[in-house]
């Protein structure tokens, strides 16, 4: 048991601050799209997903000079599109007849967007990805620690909102208990948050219900060669057969080939999928908008199926507004118990009582 106290409270020194940072950029992110409602001009009006509506406006956004590589579409809280180019960093906020409504080409320039890189690449791209996710697995071997060294003061269990005394004995009290009683959230949070980030941690966790290869093979876009983009593709009758293909489905993501010989791309939402965006996938030769391929996620592998659950779970895509709270609560616990966790240790990093210093005792 002391072996384990020492590594809880060294891996809470040493990684606390930035378990915070993602808690709290987390739980702000949570509600991006309430924000956006009462910021951007559009973004609080009423989803519209008939052919005509989505075809005009992909013909007007795909015909611009500078187009852009994908439109994400409006959501039910979301009215605006989102428009992203090639340029890593740019991207557009258009209304859903393809009008810009704001355009940026740093993320710096948006705050949801600065947040979320952060939040999912630490600022640093890929290799960023790749800390956040260990970092998740730390938090998760940080809770689990915790836990087990909260056990057997378990009768003391005492959660006022605040620690009652900023002593140490005070804060390290309140740590615990805050700790064991949020944590089937925390673990819920770092888990969806490590594996989202480390294909290696996803696919050890799926292992059990489907194997790597048979998930992998099951996501690979299909091996068909498609014709040069027509300028004057008919994008109605491109949206219309998506739109046959998954009936009540809801488009979310046009996508335009990345290099020559690519197909178009359309992501769409069954209702049965949690995943905001679905992985119900349909793809069309640019030269003449022919349907050539589709994949029902329904139909996946069970372990991919589970895959796709970790974003809506991690960033609370559903469940409404109480789901929201609940994981808002989740990534203040963690920014709380990850800040006090580093104000207690380097206030005393060795961990023993400090002698108060006075007189010696007169002979």
């Amino acid at each position: 048991m002391p072996l384990l106290r020492l590594l809880h409270r060294w891996t809470g020194g040493l990684i606390g601050l930035l378990l915070a940072l993602l808690g709290f950029s987390g739980a702000l992110l949570v509600h991006e799209d309430a924000f956006l409602r009462a910021t951007v001009p559009h973004a609080a009006d009423a989803q519209r997903q008939d052919a005509a509506t989505l075809a005009a406006m992909a013909a007007k956004v795909f015909a611009a000079e500078d187009r852009p590589r994908s439109i994400v579409l409006a959501t039910q809280r979301l009215g605006l599109n989102k428009l992203n180019y090639q340029t890593e960093e740019k991207a557009a906020y258009a209304n859903q007849d393809g009008e810009i409504v704001q355009v940026w080409t740093s993320n710096w320039e948006r705050p949801e967007a600065w947040i979320f890189d952060f939040h999912h690449h630490l600022f640093n791209g890929d290799a960023g990805e790749i800390v956040g996710g260990v970092l998740g697995l730390a938090g998760l071997a940080f809770v689990l620690t915790g836990l087990i060294l909260w056990w057997p003061t378990r009768r003391m269990f005492h959660l006022p909102l605040w620690p009652r005394k900023m002593t140490r004995a005070g804060i390290v009290h309140h740590h615990r208990d805050l700790g064991a009683l949020l944590a089937p959230l925390l673990i819920l949070s770092l888990a969806t948050g490590a594996a989202m980030n480390l294909k290696w941690f996803s696919q050890a966790l799926r292992a059990p219900f489907s194997s790597p290869t048979t998930m992998e093979q099951a996501s690979a876009p299909p091996k068909i060669k498609g014709g040069e983009l027509a300028k004057d593709l008919n994008w109605t009758k491109v949206i219309g057969q998506a739109q046959a293909r998954f009936p009540g489905a809801e488009m979310r993501i046009i996508t335009l080939p990345a290099k020559p010989g690519g197909l178009i791309q359309i992501r769409m939402r069954q209702q049965a999928e949690w995943l905001p965006n679905g992985r119900s996938m349909v793809w069309f030769d640019p030269a003449d908008g022919a349907m050539v391929a589709s994949r029902d996620a329904q139909s996946l592998p069970l372990g991919s199926r589970i895959a796709n659950l970790d974003y809506p779970l991690h960033a609370a895509k559903v469940g409404g507004l109480p789901y929201r709270l609940v994981m808002t609560a989740s990534g203040l616990a963690l920014t709380l118990l990850g800040a006090l966790a580093v104000v207690t240790f380097w206030r005393n990093p060795s961990g023993r009582p400090r002698r108060k210093l006075g007189r010696e005792p007169s002979r």
